[in-house]
Protein backbone atom coordinates (compact mmCIF):
# COMPACT_ATOMS: atom_id res chain seq x y z
CA UNK A 1 0.00 0.00 0.00
CA UNK A 2 1.32 3.30 -1.03
CA UNK A 3 0.85 6.71 0.55
CA UNK A 4 -1.50 7.75 -2.23
CA UNK A 5 -3.63 4.74 -1.37
CA UNK A 6 -4.43 6.21 2.03
CA UNK A 7 -6.15 9.16 0.41
CA UNK A 8 -8.07 7.18 -2.19
CA UNK A 9 -9.00 3.97 -0.40
CA UNK A 10 -12.65 3.77 0.66
CA UNK A 11 -14.30 1.83 3.46
CA UNK A 12 -18.11 1.53 3.07
CA UNK A 13 -18.16 4.53 0.80
CA UNK A 14 -16.02 6.83 3.03
CA UNK A 15 -12.41 7.56 2.36
CA UNK A 16 -10.07 6.13 4.99
CA UNK A 17 -8.38 9.50 5.52
CA UNK A 18 -11.75 11.02 6.48
CA UNK A 19 -12.29 8.26 9.09
CA UNK A 20 -8.86 8.91 10.55
CA UNK A 21 -9.49 12.68 10.54
CA UNK A 22 -12.85 12.28 12.32
CA UNK A 23 -11.26 10.00 14.90
CA UNK A 24 -8.46 12.49 15.50
CA UNK A 25 -10.98 15.33 15.77
CA UNK A 26 -13.01 13.33 18.30
CA UNK A 27 -9.87 12.65 20.40
CA UNK A 28 -8.94 16.35 20.30
CA UNK A 29 -12.44 17.45 21.36
CA UNK A 30 -12.51 15.01 24.27
CA UNK A 31 -8.98 16.02 25.29
CA UNK A 32 -9.86 19.72 25.17
CA UNK A 33 -13.00 19.09 27.23
CA UNK A 34 -10.99 17.20 29.88
CA UNK A 35 -8.28 19.89 30.02
CA UNK A 36 -10.86 22.68 30.41
CA UNK A 37 -12.68 20.71 33.11
CA UNK A 38 -9.43 20.11 34.96
CA UNK A 39 -8.48 23.80 34.61
CA UNK A 40 -11.90 24.85 35.92
CA UNK A 41 -11.43 22.64 38.97
CA UNK A 42 -7.97 24.09 39.55
CA UNK A 43 -9.39 27.60 39.18
CA UNK A 44 -11.98 26.79 41.86
CA UNK A 45 -9.22 25.44 44.13
CA UNK A 46 -7.18 28.61 43.59
CA UNK A 47 -10.17 30.80 44.41
CA UNK A 48 -10.80 28.77 47.57
CA UNK A 49 -7.15 29.08 48.60
CA UNK A 50 -7.18 32.84 47.96
CA UNK A 51 -10.29 33.12 50.13
CA UNK A 52 -8.55 31.18 52.91
CA UNK A 53 -5.50 33.48 52.61
CA UNK A 54 -7.72 36.56 52.88
CA UNK A 55 -9.43 35.08 55.98
CA UNK A 56 -6.06 34.29 57.58
CA UNK A 57 -4.77 37.79 56.84
CA UNK A 58 -7.88 39.22 58.49
CA UNK A 59 -7.31 37.01 61.54
CA UNK A 60 -3.66 38.11 61.66
CA UNK A 61 -4.72 41.78 61.64
CA UNK A 62 -7.17 41.06 64.48
CA UNK A 63 -4.49 39.24 66.48
CA UNK A 64 -2.04 42.13 65.97
CA UNK A 65 -4.69 44.56 67.24
CA UNK A 66 -5.41 42.33 70.24
CA UNK A 67 -1.70 42.00 70.97
CA UNK A 68 -1.26 45.78 70.82
CA UNK A 69 -4.09 46.14 73.34
CA UNK A 70 -2.74 43.43 75.64
CA UNK A 71 0.79 44.85 75.62
CA UNK A 72 -0.19 48.37 76.65
CA UNK A 73 2.14 49.37 79.50
CA UNK A 74 -0.65 51.11 81.45
CA UNK A 75 -2.79 47.95 81.29
CA UNK A 76 0.07 45.72 82.39
CA UNK A 77 0.88 48.08 85.27
CA UNK A 78 -2.77 48.16 86.38
CA UNK A 79 -3.07 44.36 86.26
CA UNK A 80 0.22 43.80 88.09
CA UNK A 81 -0.93 46.12 90.88
CA UNK A 82 -4.40 44.57 91.00
CA UNK A 83 -3.56 40.85 90.87
CA UNK A 84 0.08 40.58 91.90
CA UNK A 85 0.32 43.43 94.37
CA UNK A 86 3.32 44.82 92.50
CA UNK A 87 4.15 48.52 92.43
CA UNK A 88 6.81 50.64 90.75
CA UNK A 89 10.08 50.63 92.61
CA UNK A 90 10.97 53.66 94.65
CA UNK A 91 14.20 55.59 94.38
CA UNK A 92 15.55 54.25 97.67
CA UNK A 93 15.94 50.79 96.13
CA UNK A 94 18.35 52.11 93.52
CA UNK A 95 22.06 51.54 93.99
CA UNK A 96 25.17 53.01 92.44
CA UNK A 97 27.73 50.96 90.61
CA UNK A 98 30.09 51.08 93.59
CA UNK A 99 27.41 49.67 95.93
CA UNK A 100 26.59 46.65 93.75
CA UNK A 101 29.56 44.61 94.96
CA UNK A 102 28.62 45.16 98.60
CA UNK A 103 24.98 44.30 97.92
CA UNK A 104 25.98 41.11 96.10
CA UNK A 105 28.23 39.97 98.96
CA UNK A 106 25.56 40.68 101.54
CA UNK A 107 26.20 41.68 105.13
CA UNK A 108 29.17 40.01 106.83
CA UNK A 109 27.13 39.29 109.96
CA UNK A 110 23.40 38.94 109.24
CA UNK A 111 22.51 39.92 112.82
CA UNK A 112 24.76 43.00 112.82
CA UNK A 113 23.10 46.40 112.48
CA UNK A 114 24.44 48.78 109.81
CA UNK A 115 26.30 51.81 111.19
CA UNK A 116 24.97 54.63 109.03
CA UNK A 117 21.62 55.49 107.45
CA UNK A 118 22.71 54.74 103.84
CA UNK A 119 23.73 51.24 104.85
CA UNK A 120 20.40 50.87 106.69
CA UNK A 121 18.56 51.58 103.45
CA UNK A 122 20.79 49.22 101.44
CA UNK A 123 20.40 46.34 103.92
CA UNK A 124 16.62 45.88 103.45
CA UNK A 125 17.14 45.90 99.69
CA UNK A 126 19.83 43.24 100.02
CA UNK A 127 17.79 41.12 102.42
CA UNK A 128 14.61 41.26 100.32
CA UNK A 129 16.41 39.78 97.34
CA UNK A 130 18.66 36.72 97.57
CA UNK A 131 22.28 37.60 96.89
CA UNK A 132 23.41 36.63 93.41
CA UNK A 133 26.65 35.07 94.68
CA UNK A 134 24.97 32.65 97.10
CA UNK A 135 22.37 31.55 94.57
CA UNK A 136 24.88 30.69 91.85
CA UNK A 137 27.73 29.38 94.00
CA UNK A 138 30.80 31.02 95.51
CA UNK A 139 31.56 34.62 94.64
CA UNK A 140 34.22 35.45 92.07
CA UNK A 141 36.65 36.65 94.75
CA UNK A 142 36.31 33.53 96.94
CA UNK A 143 39.13 31.01 96.59
CA UNK A 144 38.53 27.46 97.71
Amino acid sequence: MRVSGLFTRRVRGVRLVNVWGAGLLLVLVIGLYLVKTFAGGERADIASTELQIADEQHRIRLLHAELAYLEQPARIERLSEQYLGMAPTSGKHEATLAELGQIARGPADPKAKPADADAAQAAPAASSEPPAASASGPAAGDDQ
